[in-house]
């Protein structure tokens, strides 16, 4: 069992990083934590964070080494190689991608992990940077189950909706599963919100009656009002979603499945990126539409 004394490595104190870091830390934890940028992490360095300057000194000086990257390129190379995790890790440890990446990456890591007697959990996570502070992202997890048990007191502490979905991989497919969902419904959510405005309707007042319908969801009542502010920053980044629907697409042709509403909107959001948009959340998206 983990207890506070426990030492955590983090790599990739981004968007919805900082905020996990935090969350551990508040609960107690002692968190090493290294990113390409420093200052990224400097928040966190002034409230107490450790900061090291490689992987692999990260790595070799944690017991817990959780990855929170931005694309399975960036997982490869923070994982493999001389200076990487694995082969710096100290035999017994646990690693934890929470990194939305391949599949088949995730099960490769697990293999190799395996090999230098280290423990490989893929867990990655849904709920932006809303669910990120507070707390309560839904955890996909992918590996063994004592590896799980080991550390689901640490998944409490960051995330409430925690599911050992079954073994290495299994957690980034069932995120597919999530982005693919996402994916239809942010097209839904920008056609809703148009078609109230030129039927002249409130669109304020019009979402207030069907986020309790059976419309409801994360998308229509988190992000339909980022649209209607006009607040387009990023609780999840165009080009990341991009690349999670790229790799859902990819997976999907891989099992022999047509998903045409995953394709149109991969379309969409790269025309979005194409227009500058790359760097804006995804609710970005309205800007097509209006």
């Amino acid at each position: 069992m983990l207890s506070k004394d426990t030492t955590i490595g983090f790599i990739g104190t981004g968007v919805m990083g900082k905020s996990i870091v935090g969350n551990l830390m508040n609960a107690g934890y002692s968190v090493n934590v290294y990113t390409r940028t420093k200052d990224k992490a400097q928040d966190l360095i002034d409230n107490g964070a450790i900061w090291i300057d490689t992987v692999a000194e990260l790595a070799s000086s944690s017991e817990v080494i959780i990855t929170m990257v931005g694309y399975p390129s960036d997982v490869e190379e923070v994982y493999y190689g001389d200076a990487g995790i694995l082969n710096n890790a100290q035999a017994g440890s646990f690693t934890i991608d929470m990194t939305t990446s391949k599949p088949s990456l995730a099960k490769e890591i697990y293999e190799k992990a395996k090999e230098k007697k280290l423990s490989a959990l893929d867990a990655p996570v849904s709920g932006g940077d809303i669910g990120a502070k507070s707390g309560n992202l839904a955890i996909m997890v992918g590996g063994e189950e004592d590896a799980y048990a080991t550390l689901l007191p640490l998944f409490e502490v960051i995330g409430e909706n925690i599911i050992l979905q079954g073994d290495a991989g299994a957690g980034q497919y069932t995120k597919m599963a999530n982005q693919i969902t996402i994916a239809s419904n942010m097209i839904g959510v920008c056609e809703s919100i148009m078609y109230a405005k030129k039927a002249g309707l409130d669109p304020e007042r019009v979402l207030r009656s069907i986020t309790t319908g059976a419309a409801a969801s994360f998308s229509l009542s988190k992000l339909a009002p980022r649209m209607l502010q006009g607040d387009y920053a990023p609780g999840f980044y165009v080009k990341h979603f991009i690349k999670d629907m790229t790799i859902a697409l990819e997976s999907a042709e891989e099992l022999g499945l047509a998903t045409p509403g995953l394709s149109l909107s991969l379309k969409l959001y790269k025309e979005l990126a194409e227009k500058g948009e790359e760097d804006s959340g995804t609710q970005a998206l309205i800007k097509l539409f209006e």
